[in-house]
């Protein structure tokens, strides 16, 4: 079935809701069902390492992991521009290959269980001012994010 199939019938099923069936619905939208991948770098990579993985994905930050995959930190792209920037000796790639990724974490990493409903993250995301939030498993590995591009994505079909 095309997706604009599916689309139409999940919007029939909405009209046909009540408000309160529809608040129910929504309310039950977990982040394991619209999480997307996250990006990541393992907590030795290196700064340069955290550099090639920005700038050839276009990516405006990363989650450092440790070898078990669960979150350490959050490393956002200017936060690293800025650490480049006030370096006042040489900046070599020698320099960026000794700094390990754990040592440019400037945020705590805050994560929502896979279950949790999207709404919560929702709130999370406003509170904090994120662009997006790590989602883990039961066990805190690292499993994929929401965001605002996912909100927006999934909540309209419900309001409108």
């Amino acid at each position: 079935m095309s997706r604009t199939k599916m689309r139409k019938s999940s919007r029939e099923k909405l009209d046909k809701m009540t408000p309160q069936e529809r608040s129910k619905a929504v309310r039950g939208i977990t982040c394991r069902e619209t999480m997307i991948d996250a990006n990541w770098v393992f907590a030795n990579d290196t700064m340069a390492d955290v550099l090639d993985d920005l700038t050839q994905n276009n990516w405006d930050h990363v989650f450092v992991v440790n070898k078990e995959g669960v979150p350490m930190g959050r490393i956002h792209a200017v936060d690293v521009l800025k650490i480049v920037a006030k370096k006042n000796v040489e900046r070599s790639v020698a320099w960026m290959l000794s700094v390990p990724a754990k040592q440019l974490i400037t945020l705590p990493p805050l994560t929502v269980k896979s279950n949790t409903p999207l709404l919560k993250a929702g709130a999370l995301l406003l509170t904090h001012d994120l662009t997006q939030i790590a989602v883990v498993n039961q066990d805190g590995v690292l499993v994929g994010v929401v965001g605002h591009k996912t909100m927006a994505k999934v909540l309209p079909r419900f309001i409108l």
